[in-house]
């Protein structure tokens, strides 16, 4: 019995002397190297590419990417793009400041009073049920079809997920540290600056990403209703023309602005939810 023991012993020690098996280096969860979320819309690209240029794509169906990226700097050389794509940007940059504020207020309204949750939350889930696209014949009743038509839809179309998101997350919030706030004896105003705020950030950032992209979105639409400026525009009338890389262009200045705009809010959410990356390290 001495000589097994011992040998189980020795065996034991033998193992933990041994260095362990080397693992392969894993990504944290949720986190990818710099630029492989382009990977996908280049491998897009690069065939759509080789379809045109091997006869499977028509240029009457769909222009080649180099054939629009080549119309595309023609436009900004002959001056026919930019005030297009400032008009554009005018419009939903405007809807969008005004939909994440009004949301942002109504969420804190709604999340931290009873009162608040009573009156706004119904109606915020009500316009959440409506499309944007069935309020356009009522608005352009009340505001016409200008300017203001445009800003007020995007804004209408912004405010919902700004709202649910921001709303959730501070419904989210933990209640140890609510109740450590009402220990400290803080005030309220303290208690929304401190606490509140803070826990709510990481889903107002969720719905500010949103928030960029659906500006973009609603805008391709109200563009076509009586306007003469914008991208919208311009693709309608090409469209009419039969130009399709123009409105190829169109599309990607779409798809670059919404990306960048999510770039934007991606570098803002980092340094402001730094704390989170310290806390876990």
């Amino acid at each position: 019995m001495n000589d097994m023991s011992s040998e189980r012993i020795e065996a034991m020690v033998i193992r933990k002397d041994r260095p362990a098996p080397q693992r392969p280096p894993m990504l944290a969860p949720g986190k990818l190297p710099r630029g492989t979320r382009l990977l996908g819309p280049l491998l897009v690209v690069v065939l759509w590419e080789a379809a045109s240029r091997f006869g499977l794509l028509s240029p009457y169906t769909l222009a080649a990417p180099s054939t629009a990226v080549a119309t595309g700097i023609s436009m900004i050389a002959d001056g026919s793009l930019l005030p297009h794509l400032a008009a554009s940007a005018g419009r939903a940059y405007a809807g969008l400041f005004l939909g994440v504020v009004a949301g942002l207020v109504l969420a804190l309204a709604a999340g931290l009073t009873r009162t608040g949750e009573a009156l706004l939350d119904g109606l915020v889930q009500v316009k959440r049920a409506i499309p944007t696209l069935a309020l356009i014949p009522l608005v352009i009743l009340w505001l016409g079809i200008g300017e203001v038509m445009k800003v007020f839809l995007i804004f209408t179309a912004v405010l919902v997920p700004v709202y649910i998101n921001t709303h959730a997350a501070l419904r989210g919030i933990d209640m140890g540290h609510v109740e450590l706030a009402r220990t400290l004896g803080l005030t309220r105003a303290e208690f929304i600056r401190k606490v509140a705020l803070p826990g709510a950030l990481p889903g107002f950032f969720v719905s500010l990403r949103l928030a960029v992209t659906l500006c973009w979105t609603s805008l391709v639409v109200l563009e076509l209703i009586n306007t003469q400026t914008g991208i919208g525009y311009l693709m309608n009338r090409a469209r009419d023309w039969g130009q399709t890389d123009i409105i190829v262009v169109g599309i990607f200045i779409y798809a670059v602005l919404g990306l960048l705009s999510d770039a934007v809010v991606r570098v803002i959410e980092a340094r402001a939810l730094s704390w989170r990356r310290s806390i876990g390290s």
